[in-house]
């Protein structure tokens, strides 16, 4: 009986005592890899911000609650004119990752 489990364990070992082949060495190919660089996306042509009719110190100066209202209509005119030129501005920025 001995004989019976010693011929599959001489089998076995003489498998293993065969030439080992390494693994072929790592190709290295270079890659290019394009990492966008962060930049202003706000065009240096872009006007400064106005000086608004109704700042504070205007609307304190006011005569009535009229003046102070056409103040604040006209205010609101100016506002309404700079965020039609920055909002597509904005838009085309792109967009970071919030913390």
């Amino acid at each position: 009986m001995k004989v019976l489990f010693l011929v599959p364990a001489l089998g076995l070992l003489a498998a293993c005592g065969g030439k080992v082949e390494s693994a072929p060495p790592p190709v290295l190919v270079p890659v290019e890899v394009a990492v966008p660089i962060a930049g202003a996306c706000v065009p240096e042509e872009t006007t400064p911000p106005p000086e608004y009719v109704d700042s504070d110190s205007v609307l304190r100066g006011a005569v009535d609650a009229a003046e102070r209202y056409q103040l604040v209509l006209a205010g609101r005119a100016q506002r309404n004119a700079r965020l039609n030129e920055i909002e597509p501005i904005v838009a085309s920025c792109p967009r970071g990752k919030s913390k």
